[in-house]
């Protein structure tokens, strides 16, 4: 049996909810999940103020309700699984080392920032920054997997430096800017200036991009490790098909600015 919170209020404004991960509502009866602290905007609430709690469990967490202002869920879990039947709001899964966090909807900017273990899954579309570094730090994404089954916005992989991130749809500009290593695969199209900055690791699209002059053509070839990623993407649902997976692909060295060990891949129509 899963321990299972309904939204029966809707935050008027962002509301934290950083204390549920299953770390923290572990052996905790009904009552006490309920009165456990959140921020809503500058006033303390607890969980009950918002949520009905039924069930226990020491490793699953249904959600249920539009989740669009509440954020921070799954911040620093490090095993277990929440799912989310609907929306999410900022920050979910940040800094996360284990566990799984499943949102059935979209979420919001900042996906898994950050996280060092474990594995996101988004079933619609996914805002800015995913698995990125915040604002002043130096590395993002240390480990784990992300994958977005829909579109995704800006910024994707930045700073991330181990790990892997697969976009079903398309990404937005900046796709692993400063990326220090990993892998980002993006089924869809990418925009401007992926690759910014990049130091090591790969960049993979199903589709022609149009890179920076400080990215150098190297080779045209079947990467093997590449066909390994996707069946594991194929199992988890992407939308791979044959040719994504017996092409070939043009392999691209940048970024020149910085190391230039980076690659990107771009399947050859």
């Amino acid at each position: 049996m899963s321990l299972k919170l309904s939204l029966h209020t809707v935050p008027e404004v962002p509301l934290e909810a950083e204390s549920i991960t299953p770390d923290r509502l572990a052996d905790l009866s009904e009552a006490d999940i309920a009165a456990l602290p959140v921020h809503h905007g500058n006033q303390q609430s607890s969980i009950g103020d918002f949520f009905s709690v039924s069930g226990n469990g020491n490793s699953e967490i249904q959600i249920e309700g539009d989740l669009t202002r509440v954020k921070l869920i799954g911040v620093g879990m490090t095993y277990g699984r929440i799912i989310i039947e609907g929306n999410v709001g900022l920050h979910v899964g940040a800094a996360m080392s284990g566990g799984e966090i499943i949102v059935k909807g979209d979420a919001g900017d900042w996906v898994g920032p950050e996280m060092s273990g474990g594995r996101i899954v988004v079933k619609g579309n996914a805002g800015h920054l995913v698995g990125s570094v915040y604002r002043g730090g130096r590395i993002g994404m240390r480990g784990g997997e992300i994958i977005i089954h829909g579109n995704a916005g800006n910024e994707v992989g930045n700073g991330m430096r181990s790990g892997l991130i697969a976009i079903g749809g398309d990404c937005g500009d900046f796709t692993g800017v400063n990326m220090l290593a990993g892998t980002i695969i993006v089924v869809g199209k990418l925009g401007w200036r992926c690759g910014a900055g990049m130091k090591r690791g790969a960049i993979v699209s199903m589709h022609d991009a149009e890179l920076l002059p400080t990215f150098s053509y190297a080779c045209t070839y079947q990467p093997a490790f590449l066909r390994l990623y996707l069946l594991h993407l194929n199992e988890l649902g992407l939308p791979i098909s044959d040719a994504h997976m017996n092409g070939q692909y043009r392999r691209f060295s940048g970024d020149a600015v910085e190391l230039n060990r980076g690659e990107a891949l771009l399947l050859k129509s």
